[in-house]
Formats: structure tokens, sequence, C-alpha cells
């Protein structure tokens, strides 16, 4: 039995040629995989970045929101102190008979009676007839008034605030 070299030779000839490019189609594989894989990583990493830009943009609008909003807050509440501050000076001045308050008579509501006008410490008013009102009277009216500016300044104070956030625009989704 004679061994065919030949065709040992050709088989083996043919299974290196196979390794090789075998081996070849590995090597550009391989390098179209990495330059896939660096692409991906590059666009990710400017998704990341874009993200991160927005990101802090909306933070700096939060913020700014913020700091507009606290100064509102802090407006307000001088706006209320203030008002509060005058009114207690108001009640004091009521109390310790310093301040009266009085009212407009109508010349026809009278009924004929004519009521005296209120005498100044340097001599007669002369004008419309003015009645005094009672210091209890003129107390209670005072208090209503504080209720009424209290609740004018904290709606101020709401209008503010929803102009102040609606002017922000919607959220994004």
């Amino acid at each position: 039995m004679t061994v065919p070299w030949r065709l040992i030779g050709v088989v083996m000839l043919a299974l290196t040629a196979g390794a090789g490019a075998w081996k070849f189609q590995d090597w550009r594989y391989g390098k179209q995989l990495a330059d896939q894989a660096r692409l991906h990583t590059e666009t990710l990493n400017q998704l990341t970045m874009a993200a991160a830009t927005a990101q802090q943009a909306e933070q700096d609008k939060r913020l700014a929101l913020e700091q507009r909003l606290a100064t509102s807050d802090k407006t307000h509440t001088e706006k209320m102190t203030n008002a509060q501050k005058a009114q207690a000076l108001l009640r004091d001045r009521l109390a310790t008979s310093d301040l009266r308050l009085s009212v407009l008579l109508d010349a026809g509501s009278t009924g004929g009676c004519s009521v005296p006008a209120t005498t100044g410490a340097v001599g007669v008013v002369h004008g419309p007839v003015r009645a005094e009102l009672d210091p209890a009277h003129a107390q209670r009216i005072v208090a209503i008034t504080d209720e009424g500016d209290r609740g004018l300044i904290a709606l101020q104070a709401c209008q503010a605030y929803v102009k102040e956030v609606s002017s922000r625009g919607p959220a994004p989704p």
C-alpha cells in the first residue's frame, strides 16, 4: 500500500489555507467589532453630556425660580408685618382715645334734628356733619379692616406665586 503523499499534502495545504482564512476573518471581524464598540461608546458619551447639560439647565431654572419665590415670600412677609404694625398702632391710638373715628352723616338722614359738628381744639368745624363712633365699635371696624388687609396681602402673594410658577411653562414629559 502506497501512501498518497500528494493527497495528504493537498489536504494539509487545504487545512492550512482554511485555518489562515479563518484567522484572517477573525482579525477582520474583530477590527469591525472594535470600531463599532468605539462608535457606540462615543455616542453614549455624547448622549450623557447632552443629558447632563440639560439637567444642569433645568437645575439652574429651578434655582432661579426658588430665589424669585423666596424674594416674593419675603416681600409678602414684610407687607404683612407692616400692615399688622399699622393696625396695632391704630388700635392702640383708638384705645387711648388719642384717635376717634367718625362718620359723615347725610343731611337728610338726621331726620330734621341738627347733630352738632365735632369741634376741634381751635374752634368749630365748618363742613359736613359727622358723628363720632363708640370706641368699641371703632375697635371692631379696625379688626375687620385688619382681616381684610391680611386677606388682600395673602391674595396678592398667591397671585404672584401662581404667576411666577406658571410663567415657567409646563414641565417636560
